[in-house]
């Protein structure tokens, strides 16, 4: 396998106009499991931006690209961050993302995110050595607020799911009861972080969460995910329900809140009436 790291710092060192090389994400944890298909994310701090994106020719240095996507360029998918940036996938299907920014912007890049590192610096700016940290993604404690925050975004929630249901529209139900199922998520998290601590992240997408729970509740939770006919989703809603009412139930008591029980009771009877009154 090819060393991408090494043809990211023996190009950078032959162009004078990049001064900085960042890494950042997944392989700078050094808490995630090292395979295949994590993504080299790399940023080139550069004295001229324009020099690089008047064509594409220099990045065939790296391989020869299957698949590439420039968010600057695009107008439906528009950039989220500054800069420029490549998404790549090359022919032995290793994937590169790659961002030019001007070397004016490695202060804002180092505080917006500690999960970084510094691979290259040519003119000796950074003072000192950044060592690389997840912290910005741990498990957040909540607030009293912050978690009522999440019941009543929950539970407000579940008349647009219900709605979709009474009215034989499944794909806007299914829609919302994602939007559901990202809020139970979070109190599954906070509910892991009142057991283990604060200390530590469940990863994007909260991918580790299943290191963390029982199997029942597991596959409880996977079970939410068959939406593929009413009655399923039906079922769906019904366990997210129980799922988020004993997740911030347990939370409540752990971490001292009140338990918003007008939201749970009152939304739980208006459900139970709507699935009898079209489901009968």
């Amino acid at each position: 396998m090819r060393n991408m790291i090494k043809q990211v710092l023996d190009f950078a060192a032959k162009c004078p106009h990049i001064r900085i090389v960042g890494m950042e994400g997944s392989r700078t944890n050094k808490n995630v499991p090292k395979d295949e298909f994590q993504d080299f994310d790399i940023t080139y701090f550069v004295d001229d931006i324009g020099c690089f994106t008047q064509n594409d020719n220099w990045l065939t240095y790296f391989g020869t690209i299957i698949m590439m996507q420039k968010p600057e360029d695009m107008e439906l998918f528009p950039p989220e961050q500054p800069g420029y940036s490549y998404l790549i996938l090359f022919d032995d299907y290793c994937k590169l993302d790659l961002t030019l920014l001007e070397k004016q912007q490695i202060n804002d890049y180092l505080q917006q995110d500690k999960l970084r590192t510094i691979l290259l610096d040519k003119d000796g700016v950074i003072p000192e050595q950044i060592i690389p940290s997840d912290i910005d993604y741990w498990i957040h404690n909540p607030s009293a607020r912050s978690f009522d925050d999440c019941c009543n975004e929950f539970w407000n929630l579940t008349p647009y799911v219900v709605k979709g249901l009474c009215r034989k529209e499944i794909l806007f139900a299914i829609d919302h009861l994602s939007l559901m199922r990202r809020e139970l998520l979070r109190m599954l998290s906070w509910k892991i972080g009142t057991e283990r601590g604060f200390d530590f992240s469940l990863g994007k997408n909260y991918k580790y969460l299943s290191r963390y729970v029982k199997t029942e509740l597991w596959e409880a939770l996977l079970s939410t995910y068959c939406t593929n006919s009413y009655n399923t989703t039906w079922q769906a809603l019904f366990q997210c329900h129980s799922l988020f009412r004993a997740a911030s139930q347990e939370c409540a008591e752990k971490l001292g809140y009140p338990y918003p029980l007008s939201y749970d009771k009152n939304i739980s009877k208006y459900t139970e009436d709507m699935y009898q009154k079209y489901n009968s």
